[in-house]
């Protein structure tokens, strides 16, 4: 049984709460997004009871957790939840997981054997392999992703970076980045809301700014707040024509299916934004 992704997919955080989130996704399958990302922090969630409600409020659209964290919650209980899940949606659930962050957690430790440890666990637990995407930006962990998961979910990142991802990987695993946008003309608008995403936490964190320093953005770039360069190819915007381009650039770079985050001041909805990108991509 194949899971659909679609080309492109909406990644919303955890900062909206259940209900929330419940109505975005709803509304994001409407307009023919074929995956909502479930961002869900460091918290434990390893029940996934707003995974499930979600499912059960929708129909068509692939659900998938954007990530949950391997260090707050237990792989067995995941395990259980999983497939408590996939009785009843197994050809809409995808499970991501991840270390996060070492900034995160005071645990964080050997990151790489707790990641091959943990899907040891779900292995264990009776969690299929092509039912779960491992986060990853590093080469060692691309290759962990392509050999023991479905494949990768690189967060904060561009193109160069699934270019390379895809070399690493090989054609066959899944490959499906995330992507911030913003659905504005106003440069220094747009680019005000993406620094404020993106410098906290992002750039206060080493594992993405390793990452950015690899793809040869440089010290520069990654201090006091973000140059220009970096916040305008972290946060694409402008019109929802030049967003497109950007974010199907991922797509020409080898990536299967984007996950596109879209930025709106706090409070406010950013399903307008969601519906103007749907008018072009979908």
């Amino acid at each position: 049984m194949t899971l659909h992704l679609g080309r492109f997919g909406v990644w919303l955080g955890p900062a909206f709460d259940d209900g929330t989130r419940r109505e975005l996704v709803v509304e994001a399958e409407a307009l023919d997004y074929g995956t909502a990302w479930l961002g869900m922090g460091k918290s434990s969630v390893a029940d996934l009871e707003s995974v499930s409600r979600i499912l059960d409020a929708t129909s068509t659209i692939t659900v998938a957790t954007g990530i949950v964290n391997m260090w707050t919650n237990d792989a067995t209980t995941l395990a259980r939840s999983y497939r408590r899940i996939a009785d009843r949606h197994a050809d809409r659930f995808l499970l991501g997981v991840g270390v996060g962050h070492r900034e995160a957690v005071d645990v964080y430790r050997r990151p790489y054997e707790k990641m091959v440890e943990y899907l040891d666990q779900l292995d264990s637990g009776g969690v299929p392999e092509d039912r779960r995407v491992l986060a990853a930006l590093g080469p060692r962990a691309l290759k962990l992703a392509a050999d023991r998961t479905a494949g990768a979910h690189p967060y904060l990142v561009v193109p160069d970076h699934t270019r390379q991802a895809r070399e690493i990987m090989g054609p066959g695993p899944l490959l499906a980045p995330e992507h911030k946008a913003v659905v504005d003309t106003d440069d220094t608008v747009a680019r005000a809301l993406g620094r404020e995403v993106v410098a906290n936490p992002y750039l206060q964190l080493r594992n993405y700014v390793n990452n950015l320093l690899r793809l040869g953005y440089t010290e520069d770039d990654v201090a006091d707040g973000g140059s220009d360069r970096l916040i305008d190819a972290l946060a694409l915007h402008g019109t929802p024509a030049t967003v497109a381009a950007g974010l199907t650039a991922h797509l020409d770079a080898g990536a299967d299916h984007v996950a596109v985050q879209v930025l709106a001041p706090p409070g406010e909805d950013p399903m307008p934004g969601y519906r103007a990108l749907a008018a072009v991509l979908n």
